[in-house]
C-alpha cells in the first residue's frame, strides 16, 4: 500500500516524503449545442450496397471446400459477365477487354496475383483479388465457398497507397488532399450479416511511402592489407 501511494503521490526529494502532483482536473459532461432542436429524420435504408454474400452463378461448385481449386481469373470473368446481367458493370470497356486477353497478354493484365487470407475466422482461405482500373483506380474484391459455391463478400474500390490484411480485417489506405494524413478504412467480417462490412473510416497519420521502400545496403567489410610473403619485397 506504501508502494502505491508514493507512485500516486508522484517523484520523492531525497527525505522520502510523498510530493503532491497538484490537483487532477475536473472531468465535464458534454454540452449539447442547440438542445432545442428537433434532430434530423433518419434517412431510408441503404438498398443500394450488398446486403449478404452474393452467389455468383457461371462457375462449378467446390465440394472440397477449397478455394484454392479455382482459376482467379475465370471468377473475375463470371463477375463481369454477372454484373453485365445487372446492368451494373465495375469497369469501362478497355478494362474489361484487358481482362478477356489476360490469357494471351498476362504482362498487360490488369487483375493481380491472387491473395489467399482467412477474413472470415473459420479456419479456412478466401480468396481476393485485385483489379487496376482507369485512373489508378483499384476494385478489391473477396470471394469465400458456401455449401461449394462461390460468394462475394468484399466489392470494394479506391486508389489505395496499399492495401494489407491484419487479423482478418481488409485495411486500405488511400491519399487525401491533407499533407501528412491518409484515408484509413477498415473492413471486418460481420458474422450477422455474413460480408465484409465497413468498421472503421477516419484520417490517420501518413505511414505509406507511395514508393516500394529499398532494402537497406549491406555493409561492406574493409578489405585487409596483403601480409607480404616471406622474402617478398613490396
Amino acid at each position: 500500500m506504501t508502494a502505491m501511494t508514493l507512485v500516486a503521490a508522484g517523484c520523492t526529494g531525497t527525505t522520502g516524503e510523498p510530493r503532491s502532483a497538484g490537483a487532477a482536473p475536473v472531468a465535464s459532461a458534454p454540452a449539447r449545442l442547440w438542445p432545442d432542436r428537433a434532430p434530423a429524420p433518419q434517412p431510408p435504408p441503404d438498398k443500394t450496397g450488398q446486403d449478404g454474400p452474393s452467389p455468383l452463378p457461371g462457375l462449378p461448385r467446390v465440394p472440397s471446400g477449397n478455394i484454392r481449386t479455382l482459376d482467379p481469373l475465370d471468377v473475375v470473368k463470371a463477375q463481369i459477365a454477372d454484373d453485365a446481367r445487372h446492368d451494373a458493370p465495375a469497369f469501362d470497356k478497355a478494362t474489361e477487354r484487358r481482362i478477356q486477353q489476360c490469357g494471351d497478354e498476362p504482362k498487360h493484365c490488369p487483375v493481380r496475383a491472387p491473395e489467399y487470407q482467412d477474413l472470415t475466422h473459420d479456419g479456412k482461405d478466401e480468396l481476393i483479388v485485385g483489379i487496376e482500373g482507369a485512373d489508378h483506380a483499384l476494385a478489391v474484391w473477396a470471394y469465400m465457398l458456401r455449401g461449394g459455391v462461390v460468394n462475394r463478400i468484399l466489392d470494394t474500390a479506391g486508389t489505395p497507397l496499399n492495401v494489407e490484411v491484419s487479423d482478418g480485417d481488409v485495411i486500405m489506405r488511400e491519399p487525401t488532399g491533407s499533407p501528412g494524413y491518409e484515408m484509413r478504412t477498415v473492413h471486418a467480417w460481420d458474422q450477422r450479416r455474413q460480408t465484409m462490412e465497413i468498421r472503421t473510416m477516419e484520417f490517420d497519420q501518413k505511414v505509406s511511402s507511395s514508393a516500394p521502400e529499398r532494402p537497406p545496403v549491406p555493409e561492406r567489410t574493409p578489405a585487409r592489407p596483403r601480409t607480404p610473403s616471406p622474402g617478398h619485397t613490396p
